[in-house]
């Protein structure tokens, strides 16, 4: 990890700016390759995420991995992941709108450092923080949008394609293979996956 990231995880573990932190064991702050082309952005952590300070390492995070690598021939270790809140909601409710606004400043920081190619957002509340939308993340998927110099990609979240069944898996694989071309367009190796990481 580069010393800046470092320091902004640092910085973020010790970070009480909303309620979010007295009910915390660990803060997520992000996992994988800082130098990515591509970065994924969740909602926030969940109770093993929170047990373990790493992101998507439940359920959804198994489903995830095996997605990425069905469908892009990627591995966690090759992208970055991070989440809109960096602190498990109470039950995993949503997050507030002021829990996202305190956040907001580490994830801006993440997006800057890395300055991936293409990021991926996964469920509503990334997709409509990073687009400034409004939109269900059923209207938002399905197509690429201009970002930061880049490309976003909004899809459905592995909680819901869990619980949803065939329907919004075939969304999901399809919107990372639409995030697939874009790494390819922009000319990143991650979008070969025979050029072996360096």
């Amino acid at each position: 990890m580069p010393a800046p990231l470092a320091v902004v995880a640092e910085e973020a573990a010790g970070c009480t700016r909303c309620a979010l932190a007295a009910g915390r064991t660990n803060v997520v702050f992000g996992m994988g390759d800082p130098t990515s082309d591509l970065l994924f952005v969740g909602e926030g952590p969940g109770a093993e995420e929170d047990k373990q300070g790493l992101p998507f390492v439940g359920r959804s995070g198994k489903l995830l991995d095996q997605l990425m690598w069905e469908e892009m021939g990627l591995t966690r270790e090759r992208v970055y992941i991070a989440n809109v809140v960096k602190c498990r909601p109470p039950n995993n409710r949503d997050p507030q709108p002021e829990e996202i606004a305190s956040c907001r400043p580490y994830l801006e920081t993440q997006l800057e450092l890395i300055a991936p190619a293409v990021v991926v957002t996964l469920g509503k509340f990334a997709g409509q923080l990073l687009l400034d939308s409004k939109e269900g993340i059923t209207r938002l998927r399905g197509r690429s949008y201009p970002f930061a110099g880049g490309v976003l990609v909004p899809t459905v979240h592995p909680a819901y394609v869990l619980r949803g069944g065939g329907e919004p898996m075939a969304q999901m694989r399809a919107d990372l293979v639409r995030a697939k071309q874009a790494l390819a367009a922009a000319g990143s190796p991650l979008a070969d996956p025979s050029v072996a990481q360096p």
